[in-house]
């Protein structure tokens, strides 16, 4: 899933979403910190399209999943669900069309919710530019907006900020893009340039302030860079491997930090810690855990006590183990559990 997969509904339990074949498939606490239920499928039975879907989360707490379906011989259409409590099944996919009207798979959606519980579905349109619908406050979907761009990659990461004010960001080969809103209801404009090239697929977007969000990405010499518009993109550590970073916000030891964890060259996930916004203050890695299969994602969340949880999830088997953060000083987990 593109975004955060592991989320904490308006109930305090947490969520788990994983794009499978055919489904998005959602696991929950039964209870804030409990047992887990097994997964389901989200959505109903609508048949989903092979590649990554999409997951964001409003103020509310409601989850939205974006994904693509297969409408014919070469054509393909987005679908939408929207998920309210983590123990109630999602609503049924509805279909909201094509950013070309038109034809096969363009892109990996991207999703995020402004301030009146609208969902933003981002994706690359077929002429590598980027393409934007927008929720209904009352049921159904203004028509699709073209953002302008060009050589586009598939992966796009978008947010919200505090004020519901949404943004997204998109890598070409040679820089980086953004598109911010600058009032309610107003179509994102594209923002400032950031001229560095990204590896494909690694862009995480997290909301660091009131107004800012900062985009983490491994550059091509492998540096996991840290990037808010306004600024230049700081070189923060060595990536710990190859895929995506999760990136969270919380409190440790009375201070607002950014916590990054990343699965590791050697199959171990990876963390590192530092005060939000100060990337100057430097940041290490700190492995833990078993090594993980190759396909193995990880997520960061903060549950309902405001506890540091961590989750790797296998999607070839669906194998999901959690940690979370130790009563004690520093940046200390407690063991991995398979739930």
């Amino acid at each position: 899933m593109n975004g955060d997969w592991l989320l904490r509904g308006r109930d305090g339990r947490l969520t788990v979403y994983l794009k499978s074949d055919d489904a998005v498939l959602c696991r929950a606490e039964t209870a804030p910190g409990g047992p887990w239920e097994p997964f389901r499928r989200a959505g109903g039975d609508l048949g989903l399209q092979q590649g990554p879907g999409a997951v964001g989360q409003g103020a509310d707490g409601y989850a939205h999943l974006a994904a693509w379906r297969q409408a014919g011989p070469g054509e393909s259409r987005l679908v939408h669900c929207t998920h309210f409590r983590p123990l109630l099944a999602p609503l049924d996919w509805s279909p909201v069309g094509h950013p070309n009207g038109k034809g096969g798979r363009t892109g990996t959606p991207a999703v995020a919710v402004d301030d009146r519980r609208r969902a933003y579905v981002f994706v690359r349109n077929a002429g590598g530019g980027v393409s934007l619908l927008v929720q209904k406050e009352r049921g159904g979907w203004y028509p699709w907006r073209d953002l302008k761009g060009s050589g586009v990659q598939d992966q796009l990461a978008a947010a919200s900020r505090e004020s519901g004010l949404v943004e997204v960001y998109a890598s070409t080969p040679d820089r980086i893009l953004h598109w911010r809103q600058e009032e309610p209801g107003r179509t994102p404009a594209r923002d400032e340039t950031a001229d560095v090239a990204a590896r494909p697929g690694t862009l995480r977007v997290l909301r660091t302030s009131a107004e800012r969000t900062t985009l983490f990405f491994t550059d091509q010499d492998g540096e996991l860079c840290a990037w808010r518009p306004g600024g230049k993109p700081v070189p923060l550590l060595r990536a710990a491997g190859p895929g995506p970073v999760a990136a969270v916000r919380c409190e440790i030891d009375g201070h607002d930090c950014t916590v990054l964890a990343q699965r590791s060259a050697s199959g171990r996930v990876a963390f590192a810690a530092y005060p939000t916004e100060q990337e100057q203050a430097g940041a290490w890695w700190t492995e833990s855990g078993p090594p993980l299969p190759s396909t193995a994602e990880v997520a960061l969340a903060v549950d309902a006590q405001g506890t540091l949880v961590a989750a790797a999830l296998d999607p070839t088997t669906a194998t999901l183990r959690v940690t979370r953060r130790k009563e004690e000083a520093g940046l200390a987990l407690e063991g991995w559990r398979e739930v």
